[in-house]
C-alpha cells in the first residue's frame, strides 16, 4: 500500500481538540495472520501490496512519513448509564483516509487517551473483533469492517496472565461517535461552536443530501436515529448481541462498531446477557432497543443548543413503534411471508419467538431448516406453531419453491458461534490460523452450503451461552 494515498485533510475541518496525533507503538516479531482478500480488493489493493513487508510495517507503526500523521481521537460517553468525561481512542490509531473507508489500527499502543492502559489489544479479542466484523458485514449488517490481523510475540498482562498482543487494520466509512458530540458539549462556552463545527462535518461526510437544508441540524438528527433503528431491527433479527452499547460505542451512522464482548444467540432468550460485566443485564439482548431510544435521547439533549430538542425528542418518542414495525417485517422475511401486514400477522410471529424461548429451541438452526423446507414436523416443541404458521402460508400467492427461495436469502445457515470462535482462538495461541482463514470464507457467505464444516451449525455442548468481559 502506498501510505500517500492515505488522506487525513479533513482534519483542518475539526477542531484540534478533537483528536491528537500520535505514532504507534511496534510489535515484536510481527506477522500477518490474515488478510481479508474482499475489503482489500474494495479498496483497490492489489496481491503484491497485501504480501509486501511495506504494507506489515505500515500496520506496525513502523513507517513514519509526512504524508500521514496517524492519531488518535478523542470523545465522551455514558457507560452503563454514567457520564464519562475522558474517553477517546485509548487503544486506536487512525491512519487516513482511503478510497470511502477510514482505515484504523486497533491495539497500536497508548495514545493520550489510554488512561492506565497499555493500549494493546490481545490475539482472543482480536480474532473476534476480525471475524465477526465481516460476519456482520455478510449478513448485511450496518458494521465497520477489518483488513487485516496481525499477531506478534509482544506480551500484555490480562486478569494475571500473559496473553500476546495483536492489531486488527480496521475500516469504516466513520468512527464519529455518540460520545463524540458528547465531547463537544462538554467544551464550556465553546459548546455551540464544537457542536456547529462537528455536525457540519457529519453532514458533509455521511449526510450530505443535508447540506443545504435550513433545518439540517434536527434533520441530521432524525437521520441518525433512522439509521440506528434499521441497525438495531437487524441486529435482532439475526439474534446479534452486542453486549456494551455504551454511547461512546454508538456510531452516527448506524454502523456497528467495537465488538467486545458480543454473541451471536444460540438457544433463544430474550433475556441472554453477553457481557460478563454486565451485572444487572442492562445490555441484555431484549434491551438493545430500548437502550437505542435512552442513548439517542442522550444525543438529543446535547445537540440540543443548536437544534430544537422538543422536535427531537419527539421523533425519538416514536422510536420503539417503528422499531416492531420494522423487526417484525424482518421476521415476515425470515418466515417467507411476502404478502404480510403487521396488524394480522404479528401475533403469528410473537408467538414464534414465544415458543423458541419456552422450547430452548438453536435460533439460527430453525430459520435455516424451516428455509430449507428440512425442520422436522414432528417436534412436539413447536407443533402448534407450525400448524397456524401452515394455515397462514395458504394465503401466499407466490409457489412454495419461490418462496422457500427468497428464505434462503435472508436465513443464514452459519452464524459465528462462541464455540467456533474458542476454537479458532485455541488453535491460533498455538500458532495455527487455518481457522481464521477458513471462517473468515465462511463469514463473507453465511448462506452457502460449506458441507466441509457442516458440524459447525450445531451448538456445542456447554458454551452456547458463553459470556465474555470487556478485558481484551
Amino acid at each position: 500500500m502506498n501510505h500517500a494515498q492515505l488522506d487525513t485533510s479533513f482534519l483542518k475541518l475539526l477542531d484540534p481538540s478533537f483528536y491528537s496525533f500520535q505514532e504507534g507503538k511496534p510489535l515484536l516479531n510481527p506477522y500477518i495472520i490474515s488478510v481479508n482478500h474482499s475489503l482489500a480488493h474494495n479498496l483497490q489493493i492489489d496481491q503484491s501490496t497485501l504480501l509486501s513487508e511495506d504494507f506489515l510495517q505500515l500496520i506496525n507503526s513502523e513507517i513514519k512519513s509526512h504524508n500521514f500523521q496517524p492519531y488518535a481521537s478523542s470523545y465522551s460517553g455514558h457507560q452503563f448509564g454514567y457520564f464519562v468525561p475522558n474517553l477517546g481512542d485509548g487503544r486506536a490509531l487512525n491512519l487516513g483516509k482511503l478510497k470511502n473507508y477510514h482505515l484504523q489500527l486497533k491495539g497500536s499502543g497508548t495514545t493520550p487517551y489510554s488512561r492506565d492502559g497499555d493500549g494493546r489489544a490481545v490475539l482472543r479479542s482480536s480474532i473476534r473483533e476480525y471475524l465477526m466484523s465481516e460476519a456482520m458485514y455478510g449478513l448485511g449488517i450496518p458494521t465497520t469492517r477489518a483488513l487485516a490481523l496481525v499477531g506478534s510475540h509482544t506480551k500484555v498482562l490480562r486478569s494475571y496472565t500473559q496473553e500476546t498482543a495483536a492489531i486488527v487494520l480496521r475500516a469504516s466509512s466513520s468512527w464519529i461517535r455518540f460520545g463524540s458530540f458528547e465531547f463537544a458539549y462538554i467544551q464550556k462556552n465553546k459548546k455551540e461552536y464544537y457542536l456547529k463545527q462537528l455536525a457540519d462535518f457529519v453532514i458533509m461526510q455521511s449526510y450530505p443530501e443535508l447540506q443545504n437544508k435550513p433545518n439540517r441540524y434536527e434533520e441530521l438528527y432524525f437521520a441518525i436515529v433512522d439509521k440506528t433503528l434499521e441497525m438495531i431491527a437487524l441486529w435482532q433479527s439475526v439474534g446479534f448481541c452486542h453486549g456494551v452499547m455504551n454511547t461512546d460505542n454508538m456510531s452516527i451512522e448506524g454502523l456497528t462498531i467495537d465488538y467486545g464482548p458480543y454473541a451471536m444467540m444460540e438457544e433463544f432468550n430474550t433475556g441472554f446477557v453477553c457481557n460478563l460485566s454486565d451485572h444487572e443485564g442492562r445490555y441484555s439482548f431484549e434491551n438493545q432497543p430500548y437502550i437505542a431510544q435512552w442513548n439517542l435521547s442522550i444525543l438529543a439533549k446535547i445537540l440540543s443548543p443548536i437544534a430544537d430538542h422538543g422536535l427531537m425528542e419527539s421523533y425519538n418518542d416514536n422510536f420503539i413503534g417503528k422499531f416492531k414495525k420494522q423487526y417484525f417485517s424482518l421476521m415476515a422475511e425470515k418466515l417467507g411471508l411476502k404478502n404480510y401486514s403487521f396488524d394480522k400477522d404479528k401475533n403469528l410471529i410473537a408467538k414464534l419467538l414465544k415458543t423458541l424461548q419456552q422450547q430452548s429451541v438453536d435460533y439460527t438452526s430453525f430459520f435455516y431448516h424451516l428455509s430449507a423446507d428440512t425442520l422436522d414436523l414432528k417436534d412436539q416443541k413447536i407443533t402448534s406453531w407450525l400448524k397456524e404458521y401452515s394455515r397462514r402460508l395458504k394465503e401466499e400467492t407466490v409457489s412454495k419453491e419461490d418462496r422457500l427461495t427468497q428464505m434462503r436469502k435472508i436465513n443464514p445457515k452459519y452464524i459465528l458461534r462462541n464455540s467456533m470462535l474458542q476454537e479458532a482462538i485455541d488453535a491460533a495461541q498455538n500458532g495455527d490460523f487455518t481457522l481464521v482463514n477458513d471462517f473468515l470464507k465462511i463469514a463473507h457467505n453465511p448462506y452457502d452450503e460449506w458441507k466441509e464444516y457442516e458440524h459447525y451449525t450445531q451448538p456445542k455442548s456447554g458454551l452456547e451461552a458463553m459470556r465474555c468481559s470487556c478485558s481484551s
